[in-house]
Order: C-alpha cells, then sequence, then structure tokens
C-alpha cells in the first residue's frame, strides 16, 4: 500500500473524535494497511487513523520486539485497566522533536472489531497497553501530553515550537 503523511499539530482533527466503524470493508483494510506502512516507516508501535487524517476509529498496534505482529482494530474500547501503572515515554509523529514520560494501567482488557469483522477481547500488558492506550486516546480527540499537568505541557508544546 503506501506511507501517508501524518497530519502536523496542532490540527483540530487531532482534537476531534473519530466516527464509529459500522463494518469491516475492503477499503477499511486498504486504510489498515496504509496505517501499517506508515507506522513502519517512522518506525512506530502504533498508528490511530486520526493521525493521517482519516477520521474513523481504527488503529494498529505492533509492540513486538521481531516485528510483524500487527493487531487491526476498529472501535477498540477499554473493558478493564490495572490499578498498577508503567511508565513510558511518549511521543508522536504528529509533534516531533519531543517526547514526555506518561504513567498508565500497565494491563487494559480491549473489545474491538477485528480485520474478520467480529468483535474480539484481548489482554495488552507492558508496551503493547501503552500503545493501545494512546491509539485510543487519538481516537478520542486527545494527545499523550494531555496527561500531564499543565506546567510540564506548557514546557513540552514551548520545545515542540523550537524543534519545529
Amino acid at each position: 500500500m503506501s506511507v501517508r503523511p501524518c497530519i502536523p499539530w496542532p490540527d483540530k482533527r487531532l482534537r476531534s473524535p473519530a466516527a464509529p466503524v459500522d463494518q469491516i470493508t475492503d477499503e477499511i483494510r486498504a486504510i489498515w494497511a496504509d496505517m501499517i506502512d506508515t507506522m513502519e516507516a517512522m518506525p512506530g508501535v502504533g498508528l490511530a487513523a486520526p493521525q493521517i487524517g482519516v477520521m474513523l476509529r481504527l488503529a494498529v498496534v505492533d509492540a513486538s520486539e521481531e516485528r510483524g505482529q500487527v493487531i487491526r482494530m476498529a472501535n477498540p474500547e477499554i473493558l478493564h485497566a490495572s490499578a498498577k501503572l508503567r511508565a513510558h515515554d511518549e511521543a508522536s509523529p504528529n509533534l516531533p522533536g519531543v517526547w514526555a514520560r506518561v504513567e498508565r494501567p500497565r494491563a487494559v482488557t480491549v473489545q474491538f472489531l477485528n480485520d474478520a469483522g467480529e468483535v474480539e477481547q484481548r489482554d495488552f500488558v507492558h508496551l503493547w497497553a501503552t500503545s493501545v492506550q494512546h491509539q485510543i486516546d487519538h481516537l478520542n480527540g486527545r494527545m499523550y501530553f494531555d496527561h500531564l499537568s499543565k506546567l510540564k505541557r506548557d514546557m513540552l508544546l514551548r520545545r515542540a515550537r523550537k524543534a519545529g
């Protein structure tokens, strides 16, 4: 398929909730294929459709060390999150040149439509869990830096403006 450009912050689409997907079609599979190519080119461990300007609740995640373990998700939603948190440095191709340490639940149970159009529930831990939560944030119009204090968020956005 093809690598698509990531839309730059502060594009308003990055602050808009994405629309649900009714069914898995060839068009949806083609978008997923482009998303995987785009994620691999970054390289990254996940990508949400709004990051490339597609306002649908689609995400791809591959936090495997050897790669090639991509999970395609439509309409992902967190059913359960662990009380135990895990800190990880997060970044986004929509705001290049900066990152921040974000604490999120260490494990999550997520329900989504898979590439066969079936409802699937899956448990994710560690980097997989972090990436899934990061992508769901994008689908809800949130960025990773929304988890920071106002002071840290303002400092990060100032650094990003200088880097850009």
